[in-house]
Order: C-alpha cells, then structure tokens, then sequence
C-alpha cells in the first residue's frame, strides 16, 4: 500500500526506498523539501520537486523505511 501525502507530512520525516529504481527519498517535514540518494551513492545536494514523477512512483510502489536504514544506504545490485 502506498505511502499517503497527507497528515503525516506535516507532522514527520518520511523515509522510502524504491528498489526497482534504487533509489531512496527523505522527506523533511520542517523545511518542505524531498532529499535523493540513489544506491550506493550519498545523498544528493539537490533537492528534488514534491511532484516529482519518480519521488510519487516511490511513495506509492516503494516501501518505508527508517532514518537509520536511509542513513546507512544500499548497495547497488
């Protein structure tokens, strides 16, 4: 089940990882801003759109994971 846009957006940070496009998303709460970091690469310094097409493919087919697990990373495959 994909990851509503809703209440939870305003009130935390929200992690996903999308393995069919290794990629992962940082949703931060407090600045309004959604952070990438593909596989086996480090976050991003671009920020990228909240409409973006890949980050909303994320949120519904991807899955929730935790601020320790998006810190940590994944490897490529």
């Amino acid at each position: 089940m994909g990851i509503n846009k809703g209440e939870r957006f305003e009130l935390e940070d929200i992690f996903v990882s999308y393995p069919y496009e290794e990629v992962m998303y940082r949703w931060d709460h407090r600045s309004k801003k959604v952070f990438v970091r593909f596989y086996g690469a480090s976050e991003s310094s671009h920020t990228v759109p909240y409409d973006n097409r890949l980050f909303n493919e994320a949120l519904c087919f991807g899955d929730e994971i935790t601020q320790e697990e998006y810190l940590a990373g994944r490897p490529r495959r």
